[in-house]
């Protein structure tokens, strides 16, 4: 099982998210038993993660970006990250050595399907509710995986945003169909408490995880991230 660390980078610190509300983001040297600052390069030198996961949030909502630091991280961890990729030219502002994440919330369909064909990447399908967030209608998760079960994906993250940063645990029911339903290796955000959690997601065919407040916290050990 991948256990893919995550980290919200907003105005340069990494920060605590919790269901996707980001006025409410805080550092996350102010929650974290595992670290003290709230530098992203320091946290990566200091947690030593294989895989990466960054959700660049100044550029998410339109205020600078953190690219440089993504280029810094992806040289000491396997990287990938969601930058708000809006259109085929934001692709060339990611480095070859970080792996585009196209989420719903900025990305039409159509886009991820011709992004797709340029490069390898992969898709967040960003919930709330059980609905995807996109401005390409009112999707059902589900129809959708299967939509993109002809791309040439990575893989497909399903992050259920108000679960983020909860440790609420997992819906395993809704994760055995969207498994079911997927050509591509299925990687799950949100709500993870620790290792029961992932060894559950594991038994369904989940092959990845992402992970952050359950590492802070100390729910999911080290080695976990580090494998």
């Amino acid at each position: 099982m991948r256990c893919i660390f995550v980290m919200d980078i907003y105005n340069g610190e990494v920060v605590h998210a919790v269901r996707g509300e980001r006025s409410r983001y805080r550092p996350i040297n102010t929650f974290s038993r595992m670290v003290s600052t709230s530098d992203p390069i320091e946290i990566v030198e200091i947690l030593a993660p294989k895989e990466v996961y960054i959700a660049d949030l100044d550029r998410l909502s339109g205020g600078g970006d953190n690219l440089q630091v993504i280029e810094s991280i992806s040289s000491r961890a396997i990287t990938m990250a969601d930058i708000g990729i809006s259109s085929i030219s934001d692709l060339s502002l990611l480095p070859e050595s970080a792996t585009p994440v196209l989420g719903t919330e900025t990305a039409s369909v159509d886009l991820i399907s011709k992004a797709s064909d340029l490069r390898d990447v992969v898709v967040s399908i960003d919930m709330k509710h059980r609905r995807v967030i996109s401005k390409s209608g009112d999707l059902d998760p589900l129809d959708l995986i299967k939509d993109m079960n002809d791309l040439d994906l990575l893989g497909i993250i399903l992050l259920e945003l108000d679960r983020v940063g909860t440790s609420e645990g997992t819906d395993i029911e809704f994760l055995s169909r969207a498994v079911a339903s997927s050509d591509h290796p299925i990687l799950v955000g949100g709500g993870i408490r620790g290792l029961s959690d992932i060894d559950a997601l594991k038994e369904i065919g989940v092959q990845g995880v992402l992970v952050a407040t359950s590492v802070h916290s100390g729910g999911i050990p080290l080695e976990m991230i580090r494998r």
